[in-house]
């Protein structure tokens, strides 16, 4: 499996998480306010019993009222008014500071009570006109209405954070594998460039120096070692920091361009365009850089086969230097932008997905630059654009 399928689904499985805590978490919240909502109106149904019993006995005053003062004062907790039938308030208890005696807070909160469509208790009195016992929900309840809001952050920050996170440490680990792998690499191909190097000097000691065909070898050959010795530099600079150096970018293109060439199919056609006006020169490490654009040409190269053409061109806008790449390959799906440029993603069979995700980190990390996909269309071609500062 990719490692890019292998992180979706991790965050997949991070993300289904946080919505099961979640579920678990508002049913049981919902259960626990439905519960303490009825256990509220029970008390105000004990409250309202308590009021009658009282209203009865009026007119008796040897009655003992000490269970129906005790009920209505252990359960005095839920802010409630006691009105007439013409709204007329009598009194209201348990309202936050001074606000039992603000008549025109109690209208209002009166107004809000039976908006919200609570049925108030009636006290039938001996006398006329009966009361009614208007409630809204305590603090605690109030509070526990809104912890759902407070559970959907916490959740969506726990799931973020997590991403985040798991991200950072992915990210991390990779770059210490790639730089690992790396830095092994250069460090497995000094020993044989080292062997092929002695063997050169001993080939060209027995070659006569008026055999042009031999000797023309053993030059090639000097060549392609020397072009181990530059992959072997470049894979070392990983994951350290590289030297950045100015350099006119007009002097490194073309020759990249030229090496590319010698080695691609015949019928695949260059071609290198700029502004003659542009000044292009820019802080970077020749090496890796060159490394960049050698890894954009040869997937090009891969996405066209035998034939086709690539285009390199560059534009110097608003202090920037920009090097786009253009190809007539099969292209990239609009869908996978982003993608290929994550470690792991590879549209070939044998593809480990580490060339462009090296290039983002050369570009980007390590030369304050962005690489993206400027545009693609299926069996059209694409175009991978690099923009630097400019020097």
């Amino acid at each position: 499996m990719k490692l890019g399928n292998i992180y979706l689904n991790y965050k997949w499985w991070l993300g289904l998480s946080g919505v099961v805590i979640l579920f678990i978490s508002l049913v049981y919240t919902n259960y626990l306010a439905t519960q303490l909502a009825e256990g509220e109106r029970d008390k105000i149904d004990l409250i309202s019993k308590a009021f009658e019993a009282i209203n009865q006995e009026d007119d008796n005053l040897d009655a003992d009222l000490t269970f129906q003062s005790y009920v209505i004062e252990k359960n005095s907790s839920i802010p409630l008014i006691l009105a007439d039938e013409n709204d007329n308030i009598i009194f209201a208890v348990n309202f936050r500071g001074d606000r039992n005696s603000d008549m025109e807070y109690l209208e209002r909160q009166l107004e809000r009570i039976r908006a919200d469509g609570n049925e108030p208790f009636i006290i039938n009195t001996a006398q006329s006109p009966r009361q009614y016992i208007y409630y809204k929900h305590s603090l605690v309840l109030q509070l526990l209405t809104y912890f759902p809001i407070v559970q959907i952050i916490l959740v969506g920050a726990f799931v973020v954070l997590g991403f985040l996170g798991f991200s950072a440490a992915r990210k991390a680990e990779q770059n210490r594998v790639w730089a690992g792998m790396a830095k092994e690499t250069a460090h497995q191909l000094g020993t044989p460039i080292n062997a092929i190097i002695g063997w050169i000097e001993v080939m060209d000691s027995i070659t006569e120096k008026d055999d042009e065909d031999k000797q023309e070898i053993i030059e090639e050959l000097r060549k392609d070692v020397n072009r181990l010795e530059l992959i072997a530099d470049r894979f070392s600079k990983v994951g350290s920091s590289p030297e950045l150096n100015k350099q006119d970018l007009t002097d490194v293109i073309p020759p990249i361009i030229d090496y590319m060439k010698r080695r691609a199919p015949r019928q695949v056609q260059f071609r290198f365009e700029m502004d003659s006006q542009g000044v292009y020169t820019s802080k970077i490490n020749k090496h890796l850089f060159e490394w960049v654009i050698e890894n954009l040409i040869r997937n090009s190269l891969d996405a066209m086969g035998e034939k086709g053409l690539i285009l390199v061109e560059m534009s110097h806008p608003d202090k920037r230097v920009v090097i786009e790449v253009s190809d007539s390959g099969k292209g990239i799906p609009a869908g996978k932008f982003k993608e290929v440029f994550k470690p792991g993603f590879s549209t070939k069979k044998r593809g480990w997905g580490l060339g462009l995700s090296l290039a983002r980190r050369i570009i980007e990390e390590y030369h304050r630059g962005k690489i993206y996909v400027k545009s693609s269309t299926p069996d059209e071609g694409t175009t991978i654009a690099i923009e630097l500062p400019g020097a």
